[in-house]
């Protein structure tokens, strides 16, 4: 394949016009000639800065290597020391600002476009039925985890490899966390990439109970004193929506985005013969610019709504993706930048009728690092809706913490965990890691969390 060498082999995609109907994947992978193409742009760096702008530490250079040399079996195994999940990391991690960020080849050129080739090493070991394989003695110590997501499915994958029996407490009717409930299909495929992922992880002997919610069903007490566990690790993840408070957030047709991904993804509401329906609108705002809110966006605009994004900065201060915006953008998505929400209309039914805005324009940075956002005095207008979703965030549910004493929190409702210990909290045991701890980010910084407390219990159950 001849190839310029300083840009990455172009990724085969769904068309805007075909993807925008539909929820299959839209991003379809490379092929092995495309792979081994891409592959053969790595400079296989001495210092390789990509591993360390890597939260789960892969061997890149080595796994990349081994994709060069046509050995995808072998290229799976490197990846397979330092990720449980690769399938799902080479899809939805932002490698833009992790690996690739760092890659040698992005200083002149383009970075290798590392999750694409992880992605199609773990596509071709599941194709080809390699799995990972548990080579340590088994230990006689047992750990729970709470929370069937990316840092706790990361978390007993690693301590399953390490020999410990481990048991996954997950609240909800399916494992997979924000995998399963808030990314949507066409991103990352649930029966062909989630579930297969974590039935490799039960197949290192990971057993997962679900319906259990810590708090209610159990406290986190009772799996110390009653069930017999040595540690346990809390991944709970950050489930609690977060809304603006202003008027008309009450009426019909508000959603947090959290519940409506959740009904659309765990429930297949999407689905015409949905037991559980969610409401197609007509027109619906999103409000809010980060990844949730494209993936709320592009879900109502596949049920068949126009769709308006209402964000208060720029494109500039756009956290979300740069893939996904752009995505959207060729979807057919309108974005209303420099907008903020100050009212929800509703008629005398109360049924959302539009969203009332006003302008902004930037001033001095904030904390963040990002310009200040100040309202432009009358500048009031209405956008036209009767769906609203609020994508603004979300926080830890407090019902763990709140039921088990000797657990401390920030006043975000975090809980309080000690980053450089693996994420020891204050209490004796408990290890915690991932949203629940940090508040919403990203399914590699969970998985991160999640491998350094797997390690860190490691540790305590050795001593």
């Amino acid at each position: 394949m001849a190839q310029d060498m300083m840009k990455k082999v172009p990724v085969r995609e769904q068309a805007p016009e075909v993807r925008a109907h539909n929820f299959e994947e839209v991003c379809l992978g490379y092929n092995e000639e495309e792979a081994v193409a891409e592959a053969q742009r790595c400079l296989n760096c001495k210092n390789p800065l990509c591993v360390q702008g890597c939260p789960v530490s892969i061997n890149i250079p080595g796994f990349i290597h081994q994709v060069k040399e046509g050995d995808y079996k072998a290229a799976y195994e490197v990846i397979n020391e330092s990720s449980s999940l690769p399938a799902v990391c080479g899809r939805v991690c932002p490698q833009e600002t992790q690996c690739e960020g760092k890659c040698v080849r992005g200083v002149k050129g383009e970075a290798v476009s590392i999750g694409k080739l992880e992605r199609f090493v773990a596509d071709w070991a599941a194709e080809n039925g390699i799995k990972p394989q548990v080579t340590a003695s088994p230990k006689d110590k047992k750990v729970a985890v709470i929370g069937a997501g990316p840092a706790g499915l990361t978390c007993a994958g690693d301590l399953a490899k390490k020999g410990y029996s481990v048991t996954i407490f997950e609240a909800l009717h399916k494992a997979g966390g924000v995998l399963a409930y808030g990314i949507p299909e066409f991103r990352l495929p649930k029966d062909r990439v989630v579930s297969r992922e974590i039935e490799n992880v039960k197949g290192l002997g990971v057993k997962i109970e679900t319906d259990v919610i810590i708090g209610k069903t159990l406290k986190l007490d009772d799996l110390f004193k009653k069930e017999g566990f040595s540690a346990v690790f809390v991944g709970s993840g950050a489930g609690l929506p977060k809304f603006m408070h202003i008027p008309g957030e009450q009426l019909n047709g508000v959603f947090s985005a959290n519940e409506y991904l959740t009904r659309s993804n765990l429930m297949k509401a999407f689905r015409e013969d949905s037991d559980t329906p969610v409401m197609r609108g007509k027109k619906t705002v999103v409000v809010g610019g980060g990844n949730v809110a494209m993936d709320a966006a592009r879900t109502a605009l596949r049920l068949g709504s126009e769709v308006h994004i209402v964000y208060r900065r720029s494109m500039e201060e756009l956290p979300a993706r740069r893939e996904e915006v752009i995505h959207a953008e060729h979807e057919g998505i309108i974005f209303d930048l420099l907008t903020n929400p100050v009212e929800i209309l509703g008629d005398e039914k109360g049924w959302v009728t539009g969203i009332r805005c006003v302008r902004m324009e930037l001033g001095e940075p904030d904390q963040s690092g990002r310009r200040r956002p100040v309202e432009v005095k009358g500048s009031e207008f209405d956008i036209e809706a009767d769906t609203v979703i609020m994508s603004l965030g979300t926080s830890p549910n407090p019902l763990i913490a709140s039921t088990t004493p000797g657990i401390e929190t920030d006043k975000r409702g975090c809980i309080t965990a000690d980053e450089e210990k693996g994420g020891q909290t204050s209490k004796e045991g408990v290890f915690a890691g991932g949203d629940a701890v940090t508040g919403a980010a990203t399914v590699i910084l969970a998985m991160g969390a999640g491998k350094s407390a797997a390690a860190a219990i490691d540790e305590y159950l050795s001593e």
